[in-house]
């Protein structure tokens, strides 16, 4: 049996304690002891149905494990505590939850995005909102021309800050407050950072969406999605969504996304600490042509940085050009002996990707290239490993690669022969 809404809105409210700071939150929040067995860490709710003792009449809060779970609460109340927000909701995957804010559109709806968006995010805006009524308008200085983009039907504001993956900053309390004024909610992708470099609720935002993969769980072996938010009506509008369009996260998911949340402010520190060092590193390459990080003072908002970010932390994720071309930057990262090549980021292992033939391959070449989505762009997620051993790596990495692609008559159009049309492509 489904759990009605006015149900779901009976859970307690999610509000943070206003006494505790971040890691006493992600540690306890969402952790209370098993009053059985007295149990620290809360057991795995695997159950799918739950007991009534009448019809109607369930012997606790659940009755059926899509519409909630013991799990999946419990996970929805630790990061609700950690973007300082009311609600939380858990989805399958990060695309699932901008699929559901989406649907939650009336037809004939209009949305303004940032430019240079997450590629999943600009597949479902470009090739399924359209099909279902809802338009997307997408502006590169969304702070400058917000206000010009406002229509009459425009109902959403969609920012990434920092953008995937050239790493632009957006002013979001500007935002917010030019969106406002004309009754428009904006949503904060704050993926990239996590919730213990920015809070984009403090900043105005309505509604701030992860991908659980990343940094929030941390450990990548989990896909999930959460948006958070305020509201009571988000709360019973994207909730009945959720529930109806069946795309949650399982019990053990939760589990081990909750588990994982318990470490973030350690596992954020140390991958930004290392992201810091390797961007320096970089900036001081001569092989090096430009780096995107807004822990560095020569990012061109970086004052937005010390503005919305904690302690103006950069976070964990950069992305520099390297000289020698698409060659070059594909040698780069099949050279690295610590960073891995592959898709995805925010794990505790380093990570490096070359976006125009991976996770934006699928969107065409001169939109990627106008948001600075260059073919010799690499991608970099630093880990939590100790950061001289990921200098030597990117150090050596580089020089190899520059030199052995100027000294190549002919280097390689893409990765493993497949010039970026590998099926591996918006991730």
């Amino acid at each position: 049996m489904t759990v009605p809404i006015d149900h779901i809105i009976e859970t307690p409210p999610r509000a943070p304690s206003p006494v505790h700071g971040f890691g006493t939150l992600a540690v306890h929040a969402g952790a209370p002891h098993d009053p059985t067995t007295g149990a620290v860490i809360e057991p795995i709710s695997l159950s799918t149905t739950f007991a009534q003792t009448a019809a109607g009449k369930p012997v606790g809060l659940y009755e059926y494990s899509r519409s909630s779970n013991p799990n999946r609460d419990n996970f929805e109340q630790a990061v609700a505590a950690l973007e300082h927000a009311k609600y939380a909701l858990a989805f399958g995957s990060g695309s699932a939850a901008t699929a559901t804010i989406l649907q939650s559109l009336a037809q004939g709806s209009h949305v303004i995005s940032v430019s240079d968006v997450y590629g999943g995010t600009h597949r479902y805006f470009t090739r399924v909102a359209k099909a279902h009524g809802v338009t997307v308008t997408f502006t590169p200085q969304i702070e400058v021309d917000i206000a010009e983009h406002i229509r009459d039907n425009t109902k959403l504001v969609w920012i990434e800050s920092p953008s995937n993956p050239t790493l632009r900053l957006v002013d979001i309390r500007a935002v917010a407050t030019a969106a406002h004024s004309r009754g428009v909610a904006v949503v904060v992708d704050n993926t990239f950072l996590s919730p213990y470099v920015q809070n984009p609720l403090d900043h105005g935002a309505d509604i701030v969406v992860h991908s659980v993969t990343k940094y929030i769980n941390g450990h990548s072996d989990v896909v999930m999605g959460l948006a958070a938010f305020n509201s009571d009506e988000l709360r019973e509008r994207l909730s009945f969504l959720q529930n109806a369009g069946g795309a949650v996260p399982s019990a053990f998911d939760s589990w081990l996304a909750h588990r994982g949340v318990k470490t973030l402010h350690l596992r954020v520190r140390q991958s930004s600490g290392n992201a810091t060092a390797v961007a320096k590193a970089l900036e001081a390459s001569p092989h090096v042509i430009s780096v995107n990080y807004p822990g560095l003072d020569s990012h061109p908002h970086r004052h937005i940085a010390l503005k919305q970010h904690r302690e103006g932390m950069g976070g964990g994720m950069l992305s520099f050009r390297i000289k020698g071309g698409r060659a070059a930057a594909e040698r780069f990262c099949q050279l690295t002996k610590i960073f891995t090549l592959a898709e995805s980021l925010g794990g505790i292992e380093s990570l490096v990707e070359l976006p125009s033939a991976m996770t934006h391959a699928g969107i065409p070449r001169d939109q990627r290239e106008a948001v600075g989505v260059f073919d010799d762009l690499v991608r970099v997620s630093c880990g939590i490993e100790e950061p001289e051993d990921l200098l030597r790596d990117v150090q050596q990495a580089l020089e190899k690669a520059v030199l052995e692609t100027a000294s190549s008559s002919n280097g390689s159009n893409g990765i493993n022969g497949s010039n970026g049309a590998n099926g591996h492509e918006l991730k």
